[in-house]
């Protein structure tokens, strides 16, 4: 209402305006601005006891923070309806579980949206980068300036739980020389991709029941040769004692040629299936709520282990979809998840069996 006061000044258009309490002996207040010909801006709590009995038009502002949401919009269409009135709601996102977040599937509705990008195009002076960094919390920032209906709810991993998984003292770039000298089980499991998606090799260090991780390579808009020099390098190593890898789609080449020169002792070559998707996520799951997983402390895989969304269809059938709003599809999770696949069914260290020298016949001619 002080904004519409200050508006009111810069136009030079002459207004009262008045602060009074709307029920006599309450803390409800009232504040209006009262223009020539008799037209009216009246300024009213986030109350549905105060909304009824007008008529005129409505703006419900920041409608998503609302304590009493349902309330105050059933109140909102009779006055509505009594004056022929327009009814305007705008708000930053909250979640999914309010009136203004189902309102974005109402087409009585026309929408429009300005997130931080779009504002920076249209003229506003700020560093989108620097915001991002200042606010230093990828899902608020995700919400109050991309305009994004967040909730924890909805997540198969929260981030919550994957904080409690990150180590600082383990980076992403796997140190293939100290790998080299390693004298433990490695597993380690592959999601390829190629322009869209990323191609993840995740590196997991078996201790026990403990699956440190010791890498995660990435790969994009990579030649399907260097990938798999790459992926070489890493199954080369000696202490790798078993590979899970995506053999679906782009991944069936690299995948029938890894199985060809490392065997498949060592390689398994995994399609998605709805059932596999269930046991990979599920044993993800079951080590991040265990703690039996760490993993580095980095924004792109907290973002991409959460934008993993379970579902379950009207038939019963559980689902595992995310989007790409993070620039990858949830690649590094389910790189981490074939890694567990292959750590919970390695073959067990490497043993060597010896056998007394062979013994020839003395018959026969040499």
């Amino acid at each position: 209402m002080q904004k519409a006061r200050q508006h009111c000044q810069a136009l030079k258009i002459a207004a009262d305006y008045i602060q009074d309490h709307f029920f006599e002996g309450t803390r409800f207040k009232r504040l209006e601005i009262i223009l020539p010909n008799n037209v009216r801006i009246i300024g009213l709590p986030a109350n549905p006891m105060t909304a009824r009995g007008f008529t005129g038009d409505v703006l419900l502002d920041e409608f998503a923070m609302h304590a009493e949401d349902r309330d105050i919009w059933a109140a909102m269409f009779p006055t509505l309806l009594r004056g022929q009135g327009e009814l305007d709601v705008c708000s930053t996102p909250k979640g999914i579980k309010n009136v203004f977040a189902r309102l974005r599937d109402n087409k009585q509705f026309s929408q429009s949206i300005v997130t931080l990008p779009e504002a920076i195009a249209q003229g506003l002076n700020v560093n989108y980068e620097q915001v991002r960094q200042s606010m230093g919390d990828d899902q608020l920032f995700r919400q109050e300036f991309l305009c994004e209906f967040l909730d924890e709810a909805t997540a198969f991993l929260t981030y919550e739980m994957i904080a409690g998984c990150e180590d600082p003292t383990l980076t992403t770039e796997p140190d293939l020389a100290d790998l080299r000298e390693y004298r433990g089980d490695l597993a380690v499991g592959i999601d390829i991709g190629r322009r869209r998606d990323l191609t993840v090799v995740w590196i997991v260090a078996v201790e026990g029941d403990r699956h440190i991780t010791r890498g995660c390579l990435e790969m994009q808009n990579v030649t399907f040769r260097e990938q798999y020099a790459r992926i070489s390098e890493v199954l080369e190593l000696a202490a790798v004692r078993r590979c899970c890898i995506d053999s679906g789609g782009l991944g069936m080449q690299l995948a029938e040629a890894a199985v060809e020169d490392f065997g498949a002792h060592r390689v398994e070559a995994c399609t998605f299936t709805t059932l596999l998707k269930q046991e990979l996520a599920g044993r993800l799951r079951l080590a991040v709520e265990a703690g039996a997983i760490r993993i580095p402390v980095d924004e792109a895989i907290r973002n991409d282990w959460h934008c993993v969304e379970r579902t379950v269809s009207s038939m019963g059938q559980e689902r595992y979809v995310a989007s790409r709003s993070e620039g990858s599809h949830a690649d590094r999770f389910w790189a981490a998840a074939l890694a567990l696949r292959a750590a919970g069914s390695r073959l067990g260290p490497a043993e060597i069996m010896t056998t007394p020298p062979a013994r020839f016949a003395r018959k026969g001619t040499w």
